[in-house]
């Protein structure tokens, strides 16, 4: 296992975390949203926009595709990379999963301003939220490790993933 994936709901620290994992540990740090951005030369907002989720999705694999076979990486993934089977099952080949966890709140607080999260863009975005993670929470508890980010320091997050991470190697 030379990976270390994260996975989870917007706001719940990928991004942040998975940086500050890859500079700790000294390891190169992918995020398939940026790898879908590269490739189709377009924002994921205007993606959604012009061609809806579901080539979303297939985009979204393609980039899982593309990362899962790299070594010695920390990949973040967009949050809804798990609710296709294969995508967590490419990922796992090559990879320890940790599944980042926050309260529906905490992720309204980290999010809400931004304007570029288009599954945000609903007239009750707080009940939206509650309703997808209650719709993912079985695709997230598939990770091989669930980290609860709420009430955490991006430094306290990643210190608890490179202690599971290491247990599990060694």
């Amino acid at each position: 296992m030379s990976n270390i994936v994260l996975v989870g709901f917007m706001g719940t620290g990928k991004t942040s975390v998975g940086r500050r994992l890859a500079e700790k540990l000294k390891l190169s740090y992918i995020d398939t949203d940026d790898v879908i951005e590269q490739d189709n030369e377009m924002i994921i907002a205007d993606i959604f926009r012009q061609h809806g989720e579901p080539y979303f999705r297939r985009l979204e694999s393609d980039a899982v595709c593309k990362v899962s076979g790299l070594d010695n990486h920390v990949i973040s993934t967009g949050g809804g990379v798990v609710i296709r089977e294969e995508n967590l099952e490419m990922l796992k080949r090559n990879g320890m999963v940790f599944s980042l966890a926050a309260t529906p709140e905490e992720i309204w607080k980290r999010v809400g301003h931004e304007i570029h999260r288009p599954l945000l863009q609903a007239p009750q975005p707080l009940d939206r939220i509650r309703k997808m993670l209650a719709a993912r929470a079985p695709f997230y508890a598939r990770a091989d490790c669930i980290i609860h980010t709420t009430g955490l320091s991006i430094e306290e997050v990643t210190d608890q993933i490179i202690e599971v991470f290491q247990h599990a190697i060694y």
